[in-house]
């Protein structure tokens, strides 16, 4: 099989007739993760630690929210017990006089009644006093969600930052694992006739140098055709046949991550 590269109908990706998306993190296995410098291992475990302590100074600030919001409600409810106890002693001294007076004036009747008001003025103060410190306390709780939920946008920017440095710096140290990567695409379809892979104009000749090892990947009767593609701009690649298209940029499949997180947390918001 010649290794010129011969003549072939090259369509845009807007003209792909079906595109298929694989996550690049399946490549980056536990060994390689351990050829991190310590440059960047101290650099992956800062921003780590960033994001557990946006998540815990988050907690923290509602927690102390709700604490505080339970400790005016117990005061509440104790100042409101002390000034109907302080009422109830005061109206006893007043009443022991004032029944003897209404008795002997035939006002019984009527000192019933005022006490039985005076109770209800007492009861719906306690009612509105209760609401209101329950309404203070599930405002607290939804002023916990609300941290938690507007700071999610920002741990997405970041876990997806973090795994575009990893991926990138490991494709440096590991050259050959674009090689592996191009190759479990290639395998996934053991088409027949012309099979054009578009790489970066900068990885062309290292894939170019591959190819004979990429050949294993497709069937004998494929043709293969290595072409630089200045759309994609990484160390992936996009395979292209009649078909239709296997987009594995690696840019391509980290905006798909990035996408999905961002549903999960649509959806939780609405729940």
């Amino acid at each position: 099989m010649s290794n010129i590269i011969k003549s072939f109908a090259y369509f845009p990706l807007d003209d792909k007739k079906l595109v298929e998306t694989i996550l690049p993190l399946q490549f980056m296995q536990n060994e390689g993760l351990n050829e991190l410098t310590a440059e960047q291992q101290q650099e992956i475990t800062e921003a780590t630690s960033m994001k557990d302590q946006i998540l815990q100074d988050a907690e923290a600030f509602a927690n102390e929210q709700i604490h505080q919001a339970m400790q005016e409600t117990t005061a509440l409810r104790e100042q409101t017990n002390e000034e109907i106890n302080h009422w109830w002693e005061a109206r006893r001294a007043q009443d022991e006089e004032h029944i003897a007076l209404s008795k002997q004036a035939g006002f019984e009747e009527g000192y019933q009644q005022g006490m039985a008001q005076a109770e209800e003025v007492l009861r719906q103060e306690y009612g509105e006093m209760l609401a209101e410190a329950k309404a203070i306390l599930e405002q607290s709780y939804k002023l916990k969600q609300q941290i938690i939920q507007e700071s999610e946008p920002f741990l997405i920017e970041l876990s997806t930052s973090i795994a575009e440095k990893v991926i990138g710096r490991q494709l440096t140290l590991n050259p050959e694992w674009v090689i592996d990567l191009i190759q479990t695409v290639l395998s996934r379809r053991r088409e027949k006739g012309i099979i054009a892979l578009c790489v970066a104009p900068s990885q062309f000749a290292y894939i170019q140098d591959a190819r004979e090892e990429l050949l294993t990947s497709i069937d004998s009767q494929a043709e293969l055709q290595i072409i630089p593609d200045s759309t994609v701009q990484d160390r992936g690649c996009v395979i292209r046949s009649s078909f239709g298209s296997i987009d594995a940029r690696i840019d391509t499949q980290l905006k798909e991550i990035k996408s999905a997180l961002q549903q999960l947390a649509t959806q939780s918001e609405g729940i």
